[in-house]
């Protein structure tokens, strides 16, 4: 059977979980969730994802939620086919590859949903900005950035000279924040330009937004 994404088109970490299927070459379903008329949080889809959250997977029978225990399952799962060692397997090298996953989960991606909440959440829930927040969570990611300048001036990639799944854990909420939204802190930090141009130009993840 064909692994089966259960979420929205839309969603960011369903977008993150299609494009490690891409890298990966596997083919899936996505079975669409209507998140907009609160299907997610039904007593139906609850029963595989009690948190009522996007996306789950259905792989022949196996059921497994967290896009990022998603996106590592398939990586090791199908790791002979598609993109090389997203997640690496000589042990120095996955200690490395889970200390760039740190950075991306701590220092990246709580200030990322947390503007894309103030900007674009709160917008569609009716709710006011909170200025201040905002301004808060802006400058704690450029700050971020900037150790993430002096880290990819030695290195191609967050976990060295290959891409890994902590690169592409960026995808779904740095396009928000950077494309999205605008904000431009890329210009000041030649070396997380060129790393996020690298990245955002991949086939599998041009594939995906184009199929959004």
């Amino acid at each position: 059977m064909v692994l089966k994404i259960h979420g929205h088109a839309n969603a960011p970490l369903v977008r993150l979980v299609a494009e490690v299927c891409r890298e990966k070459e596997v083919p899936y379903e996505l079975v669409n969730v209507e998140v907009y008329k609160g299907e997610h949080k039904t007593p139906a889809f609850k029963e595989f994802q009690p948190f009522g959250q996007v996306p789950y997977i259905d792989d022949d029978g196996f059921i497994l939620y967290e896009s990022r225990a998603i996106c590592r399952y398939i990586a090791k799962k199908y790791a002979s086919q598609g993109t090389p060692d997203l997640v690496p397997r000589e042990p120095k090298a996955e200690a490395i590859f889970e200390q760039a996953v740190s950075i991306e989960t701590s220092n990246f991606y709580p200030f990322a949903l947390g503007i894309t909440a103030e900007k674009i959440v709160k917008k569609h829930r009716g709710l006011e900005l909170n200025e201040a927040r905002l301004s808060d969570l802006v400058s704690n990611l450029k700050a971020k950035l900037d150790v993430y300048e002096v880290i990819l001036g030695k290195q191609a990639y967050l976990a060295g000279g290959s891409i890994t799944l902590a690169d592409l854990f960026h995808l779904p909420y740095g396009t928000i924040v950077f494309e999205e939204l605008g904000y431009d802190m890329l210009e000041d930090r030649p070396n997380v330009a060129r790393w996020w141009k690298d990245i955002t130009a991949r086939p599998s993840w041009l594939a995906v937004k184009a199929n959004a």
